[in-house]
């Protein structure tokens, strides 16, 4: 029983990741799908499943606690830091309560008060920088593989072979020509009008 882990920090391809995933047959696969939990619940992922979650990357010596010396293999999914940074200043004013975004500007930077605009963008950009530090020390010695969006149309079959994928491969393949997960102005915070 193989676990998949897809480590990343989010606004970078997961959900497209995860759709084309959906297309392997000796897999099951999840989007964030623990996210929800707390306490062993968090990691309560089945075997032969690839699970692709951002917020992992805040529970790495847990992850680690739990699946090292398992049949574990890690992608470390990644996007261009400016374009990640820049789709994420697009989310900042959303009213999703879980925004990362605004957890980090807020939370793990310690900030009482609204950062101003023009400085927002440098807090989405330590966000990237340090969350793919946090990767990639953790998957130091672990067996992976790196992902970049730009390319995942070449990647990706190596990817299915490295971790024994069957099924669909060329419709795996084309969920990487679609859009998902696109920013809508719900998402940047602009109240629909009303009817």
């Amino acid at each position: 029983m193989t676990n998949v882990f897809v480590l990343c920090t989010g606004r970078c391809g997961s959900v497209t990741f995860a759709a084309s995933c959906e297309h392997l047959d000796n897999y099951t696969v999840g989007h964030e799908s623990l996210a929800k939990t707390i306490g062993p619940d968090r990691f309560a992922y089945p075997g032969d499943h690839i699970e692709v979650d951002n917020r992992l990357a805040w529970h790495l010596g847990r992850l680690a606690a739990e699946f090292d010396g398992r049949d574990v293999k890690y992608v470390h999914l990644l996007r261009d830091p400016e374009e990640v940074a820049r789709s994420l200043l697009d989310r900042w004013n959303s009213p999703y309560r879980a925004s990362m975004i605004r957890a980090y500007g807020h939370g793990v930077v310690m900030r009482m008060h609204d950062w101003p605009e023009a400085e927002r963008i440098d807090v989405c950009r330590d966000f990237v920088a340090t969350v793919t530090a946090n990767i990639e020390d953790f998957l130091e010695g672990r067996d992976s593989m790196t992902v970049r969006t730009e390319k995942a149309v070449e990647t990706m079959p190596d990817v299915f072979d490295w971790i024994g994928a069957e099924g669909d491969i060329d419709a795996a393949l084309a969920e990487w020509g679609r859009r998902h997960n696109e920013t809508t102005d719900y998402d940047r915070g602009i109240a629909a009008a009303e009817d």
